[in-house]
């Protein structure tokens, strides 16, 4: 396969090479030295040009994963984990987890699930590798794969608050409501991670929603907005919350402070939809938004 970078470079190392094996004098030596030279600081640019594009390309990434869970009012907890610490080992599984790591952060959730399950085959039981995999398949909607998964990484890391929280969420969405406030209350206990314990609050908060007890979903949700005011569906969750407990005034403040909050958040936008729509009579969605 043709590549347009690389191939204008593999000919001038094979023309170069040409020259060498066919050198006769000091002389054209001494200019072959220089085009070595030369082409191995061209490569060594490129190198670091191109790393600099890929880092460029990740921030292209999370923007776009940022608009499109926002657009779908997807819940999942966003993957935002830091590059995970590769050791040295001699059956190359920590390349397997780095790329399974990269394919995650680029949303490519079935090769990194590939890249994931080879890490866990040279390396099996790796709480890092599995971790990731429950991530990937958690993300590829695998819940079923992704619940056993993390269930495996909190019998070695009972304390991995953010394996609970994921739990927790895939628990919510199969309607296992009793485990998944056993989880997300045992994160909030931990509390040894911010991203955990906020997600914590807004899904016991949905949990108790679903189950119709709404004066604990108000304390979750609002608990949610004073650790992490700008996840603004918590705004629209309290409000629904709010209506169907019977406080239809507080409802409508809440939906008005989240259109205020961010107006061009989704989230924010479907406060302003649900004002609308009560404000003609109607009454809000009992179902969560998707």
């Amino acid at each position: 396969m043709s590549d347009p970078i690389v191939d204008p470079l593999r000919a001038s190392f094979d023309e170069i090479c040409q020259r060498l094996d066919s050198s006769g004098s000091g002389e054209a030596r001494e200019e072959i030295k220089l085009d070595i030279i030369s082409l191995f600081k061209t490569v060594d640019q490129g190198i670091s040009d191109l790393s600099a594009l890929k880092e460029d390309i990740r921030t292209l990434v999370e923007k776009y994963k940022q608009m499109s869970q926002e657009a779908s009012g997807d819940r999942a907890p966003q993957f935002t984990g830091a590059v995970p610490a590769m050791r040295a080992d001699h059956i190359g599984a920590s390349t397997f987890i780095e790329k399974g790591w990269s394919l995650i952060s680029l949303g490519d959730y079935p090769a990194a699930l590939q890249a994931l399950s080879k890490a866990l085959s040279l390396s099996p039981g790796d709480v890092q590798a599995q971790s990731l995999l429950g991530w990937a398949q958690m993300l590829n909607e695998d819940y079923d794969d992704a619940l056993a998964t993390f269930q495996q990484v909190l019998m070695k890391e009972p304390a991995n608050s953010l394996a609970r929280i994921n739990v927790g969420y895939i628990c919510l969405k199969k309607g296992i409501f009793g485990e998944a406030i056993e989880h997300l209350s045992k994160a909030i206990r931990l509390d040894n991670d911010k991203k955990a314990t906020l997600y914590a609050h807004f899904y016991l908060g949905l949990v108790y929603l679903e189950r119709e007890m709404y004066e604990d979903a108000e304390n979750f949700f609002e608990k949610t907005l004073k650790l992490g005011p700008n996840l603004i569906e918590a705004y629209y969750e309290l409000g629904r919350a709010q209506w169907y407990a019977g406080d239809r005034r507080a409802a409508r403040e809440t939906w008005g402070r989240g259109y205020q909050a961010n107006r061009f958040n989704p989230w924010g936008k479907h406060c302003k939809e649900t004002l609308d729509l009560v404000d003609q009579g109607q009454e809000p969605p009992r179902s969560q938004q998707s």
